[in-house]
């Protein structure tokens, strides 16, 4: 059996699940898709990019992260069943994205997380000497959001399926709780909350781009991290918060109920009330982890041939 994926190229995390797959997994990698039994389209968003002759007896599979009901229009449908009609069976990576999928298409569905490299997210116990690294005092409530909150056409509105809406409603709600909030926040596109954050005068560092090494070490700092997300496919955070054991809380989104406990999970009448449980969310996110994670990939795509 030999699987090819395509790429997006596009520093994102599919990326890195990809030079993931291709380190461990060198028995069932294809470089290129004449060898490959499977083609694997990893990013479904780059697909017309995809030579057809590439798809010559092969079984295809496709990836779907999340489906962003808001935006669901025609242009999005019709882009759907046009890639729908080259694709044989469908991946996703909660089961909430393929309640949404089975809504499109009548083809298979498999809902498979992607794996859990441990080797990069884990636990150092010591966070005062991480706070202290990163300049933060020992005595602020960290609260970490490392993803993107902007629409990139115009740097300044809100992305909304992520949700920054709320995320600085918890904030702002948070402030009445703890004095002494900072929130930290990692990646690119983080403009309207960093304009919302100081709107409420609220303290904030600011990491645009960072390597694993670092972000491990920021999730190990904090004292909450938030999910406030509309829509997801996963997040992946999630996964990393578990495997750090990070304090999560989330909205009921994407792989939330797999992973979090129940009193993790929130909605904007009760974010005040929630509790946080890593070990309950560590226990969860162990069967993701390295080799067995991509094993669960592995015994998938055999099933297809």
């Amino acid at each position: 059996m030999k699987i090819y994926l395509n790429s997006p190229k596009e520093n994102w995390v599919i990326d890195r699940i990809k030079e993931e797959w291709e380190q461990y997994n060198l028995q069932y990698n294809s470089k290129k898709p004449k060898t490959a039994d499977i083609f694997w389209i990893i990013s479904p968003w780059t697909w017309k990019k995809i030579k057809r002759k590439d798809f010559k007896n092969k079984k295809i599979v496709c990836s779907i992260y999340h489906i962003d009901e808001d935006k669901l229009n025609n242009v999005e449908l019709n882009e759907f069943k046009n890639r729908d009609v080259v694709v044989d069976f469908y991946h996703v990576i909660s089961e909430k994205t393929k309640d949404q999928v089975k809504l499109l298409t009548d083809k298979p569905i498999e809902s498979i997380p992607f794996w859990v490299n441990q080797n990069i997210w884990f636990e150092i116990k010591n966070k005062i000497d991480l706070k202290k690294k990163y300049g933060i005092s020992e005595n602020s409530y960290c609260i970490g959001s490392f993803q993107r909150d902007t629409e990139g056409s115009d740097l300044v509105s809100p992305k909304l399926s992520k949700g920054p809406d709320r995320f600085v409603k918890i904030i702002e709600g948070l402030k009445e709780k703890y004095e002494n909030i900072e929130v930290i926040l990692t990646g690119k596109r983080r403009n309207y909350v960093i304009t919302e954050l100081e709107k409420m005068n609220i303290n904030f560092k600011y990491f645009e781009m960072v390597n694993f090494t670092k972000i491990n070490e920021l999730y190990n700092l904090l004292d909450l991290y938030i999910v406030s997300s509309r829509f997801e496919g996963g997040p992946q955070s999630i996964l990393e918060c578990a495997a750090t054991k990070t304090p999560i809380i989330s909205t009921d989104v994407g792989i939330a109920k797999e992973i979090l406990s129940a009193e993790s999970i929130y909605n904007m009448n009760n974010f005040l009330d929630v509790k946080t449980d890593v070990d309950y969310a560590y226990k969860n996110v162990e069967k993701f982890f390295l080799p067995q994670g991509i094993d669960n990939f592995n015994n998938y795509f055999k099933s297809l041939l």
